[in-house]
């Protein structure tokens, strides 16, 4: 039973968020949001475990289509980045908030960018396309994930300004379009550069809230170096180019690792 504690474990730190929030906002749809998304991440886990080959993409499915379709487009919830502004603008700790502080904020300090690898409804198709590994090194336009982390917040701010009214139905379009226009940008990169995960190593503006708590983050792939023969096979696989033969927390691309766990299937010597 030792191999399941840590799906018990994330499982449990979601139910303890799940009736923290239920109890202190007096809203069941917390129990039952923070218990579904827990539930799929530690039945994702425990399929891996088991070994089964598509465990992250059910988890992806899981928590991706229940984000997109139900708190999106049924429920009329942004959660996307303008969301996250628009909530915290109008002082109210609901929805996108608590999801960004939950998922995006605090959560990489314990599972880094675990929700860019497992929930992210973008990246759920993203990693559908062919282009798994990548086919070329990674370019240095890192810079415009910050051009549209800013982009974001002028939106947003520009409709408060401007005293626009209706500003809920907006942010409803502002989160189809604005899914639309992710989806067009992320496979014409993916297919530009033959790598699925362009898109998150240099456009999405959630990075720039990930990368730096995912820095200290509890949950990482680390190397046991007398096993470990150095013959590179895990920088190959790794979709997200981070060298995880280094230990330490300033290895190279060290904050992108999305805990797809690539490195560890494919290691010959399990030293990883």
């Amino acid at each position: 039973m030792k191999k399941y504690a840590l799906p018990l474990v994330m499982l449990a730190v979601f139910e303890a968020v799940a009736f923290t929030l239920w109890l202190t906002k007096d809203n069941i749809f917390y129990l039952f949001n923070f218990s579904y998304i827990g539930c799929s991440i530690a039945l994702g886990m425990f399929l891996y475990i088991r070994k089964y080959p598509h465990a992250r993409r059910v988890v992806q499915l899981l928590v991706g289509l229940y984000m997109l379709v139900y708190l999106g487009l049924v429920s009329n919830e942004n959660m996307q980045l303008e969301g996250f502004w628009y909530y915290l603008f109008t002082g109210v700790f609901e929805a996108a908030t608590i999801h960004y502080a939950v998922a995006k904020i605090f959560g990489p300090l314990l599972f880094g960018r675990g929700w860019c690898g497992y929930a992210c409804w973008t990246a759920m198709v993203l990693d559908l396309l062919p282009w798994k590994v990548p086919a070329a090194p990674r370019k240095k336009l890192g810079w415009i994930r910050y051009v549209t982390f800013a982009l974001s917040l002028i939106f947003v701010s520009a409709l408060f300004v401007s005293h626009v009214g209706n500003l809920e139905r907006i942010m409803f379009w502002a989160f189809v379009i604005g899914n639309v226009l992710y989806y067009a940008v992320g496979i014409g990169l993916a297919y530009a550069f033959k790598d699925n995960r362009a898109f998150c190593k240099y456009i999405c503006p959630i990075t720039v809230f990930l990368k730096p708590m995912s820095y200290f983050a509890l949950l990482r792939v680390k190397c046991d170096k007398q096993k470990c023969v150095s013959c590179g096979k895990c920088k190959r696989v790794c979709p997200m180019d981070v060298d995880v033969t280094d230990n330490s927390r300033k290895r190279k691309n060290g904050t992108e690792c999305i805990l797809c766990m690539e490195c560890v299937r494919n290691c010959p010597k399990k030293a990883l």
